[in-house]
């Protein structure tokens, strides 16, 4: 399950890039700015550290040992009291209050930095700065306060899951996580069919949503990023009272709505043509495949075998660790995914992983040459006057609101 960025992030980049103007002469790659040690070469300004967690934890699950210096990245991302945020360009400066730690992009980092082990202390604060920023109703949003949502719940559940916490008794004022997922879990009868909602609209009214819903019931049965095919209760859609009630109504909304256009999902971005929505089916199959849905969820990751390259090669390495994960949640071989390496793709778009262990003097020289890079770049726009737009270039999913 990869939570979306949030709407108000979304929102900020929609600003932003109708706010910058169009260069008149061609400028050098901004992907010259940013670390040897990322993944991706878009801007990682919104997703820099969301998507290297995706690409590690993605690797280890295949057995492939991250680079080093790659791994040292995420670590040096986080702030002092335990929390990160989207991505700190100088990891040396202060965090401060201006500084906006992310719930989703710091549970990530734990997912991953423990699946890699021996990352105890970075993952151990993560975990305490989740804890204190939880909201009264049991739940987490987006940014610390922020109101809660499906998403960012659930994405916090998969951490403290990792990290061997049970998600029922982390708790604020007596309410848990399952508490607040439970609120936004639609009633059976209507439209919303067991469905999650992202969150209330304005109103307080709750719309389906299949992002969320995919999201929701990963977070409902206690599971993050990486599962494995679990036990299929035959539970029909009911009143959803327990957590795992919830998880086999979401599970049954995610079924009838993969089955109505051809075994995948669509975008519902207002005011848009509705197209594929590749991630969002395969965080589809992540979900189902956990709670034993196997059937729909092997329809659909043979869909995305014969339909995501594309997608893939154009968003990068969540992409690429979004498709490893559907194809291990199902038993599919991500090394022969519809003909395609999604490792060997995975791999190509960040440093090589490791074949030796390089010396940790190697390693801080490149780190270095990589800062003051940042800073030649930077001062190199500033002389020739060039606006340098940011694209949010990430997941690219939409959430309905």
């Amino acid at each position: 399950m990869n939570v979306r960025r949030s709407a108000a992030v979304l929102a900020a980049v929609a600003v932003i890039g109708a706010a910058t103007p169009a260069a008149a002469d061609p400028s050098p790659s901004p992907s010259q700015a940013f670390p040897s040690a990322l993944y991706g070469d878009t801007d990682p300004k919104f997703d820099g550290v969301w998507r290297q967690s995706l690409a590690l934890l993605a690797q280890d699950t295949v057995g492939v040992k991250p680079a080093a210096k790659s791994v040292r990245w995420l670590v040096r991302q986080q702030c002092p009291d335990g929390g990160f945020a989207s991505y700190r360009p100088d990891p040396a400066a202060a965090c401060d209050a201006k500084t906006m730690l992310d719930t989703n992009a710091t549970s990530a980092a734990v997912q991953a930095l423990t699946a890699l082990g021996g990352h105890d202390d970075t993952t151990g604060k993560a975990v305490d700065w989740l804890k204190s920023v939880q909201n009264k109703d049991g739940g987490w949003g987006y940014s610390p306060g922020g109101a809660s949502d499906t998403n960012s719940t659930s994405i916090v559940v998969g951490a403290l899951a990792a990290a061997g916490e049970k998600p029922d008794g982390v708790d604020k004022d007596g309410k848990s996580p399952y508490d607040a997922l439970l609120k936004l879990a639609l009633p059976c009868d209507g439209d919303g069919d067991g469905a999650f909602a992202f969150q209330p609209d304005k109103k307080g009214d709750l719309a389906a949503n299949a992002d969320a819903t995919a999201a929701g019931v990963l977070g409902a049965l206690g599971k993050g990023m990486v599962v494995k095919p679990g036990e299929k209760s035959d539970a029909a859609c009911a009143k959803a009272a327990t957590p795992q009630q919830a998880a086999a109504n979401g599970a049954s909304y995610l079924t009838s709505a993969l089955a109505e256009d051809d075994h995948h999902l669509m975008s519902a971005l207002a005011g848009a043509e509705p197209q594929p929505d590749f991630g969002n089916t395969a965080d589809a199959v992540v979900a189902l495949a956990a709670r034993g849905d196997t059937a729909q969820a092997e329809k659909s990751v043979r869909w995305l075998e014969k339909n995501s390259a594309s997608w893939a090669a154009q968003s990068g390495p969540a992409a690429y660790a979004q498709l490893i994960f559907a194809a291990h949640a199902t038993g599919t071989n991500p090394r022969d995914f519809g003909g395609a390496d999604l490792v060997k793709q995975l791999n190509a778009t960040g440093p090589a992983p490791q074949t030796a262990e390089k010396t940790k003097a190697s390693d801080e020289k490149e780190d270095s040459g990589d800062f003051f890079g940042v800073w030649w770049y930077v001062g190199v726009c500033l002389v020739a006057g060039i606006g340098i737009g940011f694209l949010f270039t990430g997941r690219k999913k939409q959430r309905q609101l």
